[in-house]
């Protein structure tokens, strides 16, 4: 009996964590020469490891929106205007 009631507690309180939404962040690249990535509208210099969604208006048909670090290699192409969605987990280390 007892075992259960842990068993419900130890259920009950990792849900909330389960249910969080992961960070969405926003990156733009173009019209001209600007690149940014905010999150809830603040430019972003770092980030936690973790599972964030990046959500990228390509705006330029010269430039693309490249991240590159450890173990991810992603950018929307070069001649396009595109909105892309990736979800990424990113490693502890330097990303740009």
């Amino acid at each position: 009996m007892k075992l259960v009631v842990v068993a419900a507690i130890v259920a009950a309180l990792a849900v909330p964590g389960a249910l969080a939404a992961t960070p969405t962040l926003n990156g733009t690249v173009g019209p001209g020469f600007t690149i940014t990535l905010k999150k809830s509208g603040v430019k972003v210099t770092k980030l936690k490891a973790g599972k964030y969604v990046f959500k990228i208006a390509d705006k330029s048909s010269i430039h693309d929106f490249h991240l590159k670090g450890p173990g991810v290699d992603k950018k929307t192409g070069v001649g396009k205007v595109v909105n892309v969605t990736w979800t990424l987990t990113l490693k502890k280390g330097k990303y740009t």
